[in-house]
C-alpha cells in the first residue's frame, strides 16, 4: 500500500462493523454458538439459517430466528408451547457465556485491516465501529484486536443505546456524533450483513457491503483455501446482489479493497453527490 500521505479526503469517517469485516474472516464466532445454544433447547439449526438475522443484536438476533416457521414448530414440538420473550431471555442467557468464551478465538484481524486503518487515519478520516456484539463481549473482542494492530476511534455496542441496535441507525449516528462528524452525507459505512447495510442507509451515509470476508459468502479461511473457483464466484455473486439489494453502494471483497472505493466517494462527494439520492 502507497506510504504517502494523499491529500485530505472530502470523507470525514468511516464506520466499520466488526466481525466479518474487520476481524473474524467468514464471521464463525457467533454462528456456531447460535447452532449449540438453539441444540440445548431440543431445536436444531443449520449454520446457514443461523447466520440469517445476522447483524442484530444478539437477543433480536434470537428472537428473529425463533420467528421462522421451521424454527418456531421445532420450539413448539420440544416445549409443548410457543416461545415467548422469557424464553429468549433464558437462550440470550445460554448464549453469552459461550460467545465471552469464544470471541477471543475469533479476533484475528482480516488481512488488509491494520494497512486500512493507517491509510485512513494518513488521509485525515476518522474510524469508528458498532458490533451486534452486546458491550461485555465487544470489549474482549477489541481488547484482542487492538492488540493485532485493529483499534478503531470509537466502539458503539449493541446493546448500549436506549433507542436499540440495527437495523435502525442509531450505532451509525452515535458513531457520528462521538467522532464530531457534521455531516451525515461525508460518512462511510462498511457491514457485511444486510442488517448493517440497511443502518447505514438509513442514517443517510454512503454503504459498502463485505463479500469475500463476511457472514453473506460464509467460507473461513481453510473452506476458501479448499473451495471450488466456480463455487467461490457463485456465492459472492449471490453476495453482492443480496448487499445490494440491502441497499449498499458498492460491494467488495473485504477490507483490503476499501481504499480504492473510499477515492471513488471522495470523488463523488466532491462532485456534490450524496448518498441519499444515488443507489449505485
Amino acid at each position: 500500500m502507497n506510504a504517502i500521505v494523499e491529500n485530505k479526503s472530502a470523507v470525514q469517517a468511516v464506520i466499520f462493523d466488526w466481525a466479518g469485516t474487520l476481524v473474524d474472516f467468514g464471521s464463525l464466532a457467533p454462528t456456531q454458538i447460535f447452532v449449540e445454544v438453539f441444540a440445548q433447547f431440543g431445536v436444531e439449526i443449520s449454520l446457514a439459517q443461523a447466520r440469517g438475522p445476522m447483524g442484530l443484536s444478539k437477543w433480536q438476533h434470537i428472537s428473529a430466528l425463533l420467528a421462522e416457521p421451521e424454527i418456531q414448530q421445532q420450539w413448539q414440538d420440544a416445549t409443548g408451547k410457543p416461545s415467548s420473550d422469557e424464553d429468549i431471555d433464558a437462550m440470550y442467557q445460554r448464549f453469552m457465556p459461550l460467545q465471552l468464551a469464544h470471541v477471543g478465538k475469533h479476533s484475528a484481524p482480516i488481512e488488509g485491516a491494520p494497512d486500512v486503518l493507517a491509510w485512513l487515519r494518513q488521509s485525515g478520516i476518522k474510524i469508528g465501529s458498532c458490533s451486534g456484539y452486546p458491550r461485555v463481549v465487544l470489549d474482549v473482542l477489541v481488547r484482542d484486536a487492538a492488540a493485532a494492530g485493529v483499534s478503531p476511534d470509537c466502539v458503539i455496542a449493541g446493546d448500549e443505546l436506549p433507542a436499540g441496535g440495527r437495523p435502525g441507525p442509531y450505532m451509525a449516528l452515535a458513531n457520528m456524533l462521538a467522532l464530531a462528524i457534521d455531516d451525515v452525507h461525508q460518512c462511510i459505512k462498511i457491514d457485511d450483513t444486510l442488517p448493517g447495510i440497511e443502518e447505514g442507509r438509513r442514517a443517510g451515509m454512503w454503504c459498502v457491503g463485505i463479500s469475500l470476508s463476511g457472514n453473506e459468502v460464509g467460507y473461513s479461511l481453510a473452506e476458501l483455501a479448499q473451495a471450488l473457483p466456480g463455487d467461490i464466484s457463485q456465492r459472492k455473486a449471490n453476495a453482492c446482489e443480496r448487499l445490494q439489494g440491502a441497499g449498499a453502494h458498492y460491494v467488495i471483497d473485504s477490507i483490503a479493497d476499501l481504499p480504492d472505493v473510499v477515492r471513488a466517494i471522495d470523488r463523488r462527494i466532491q462532485a456534490g453527490e450524496t448518498p441519499r439520492y444515488c443507489t449505485v
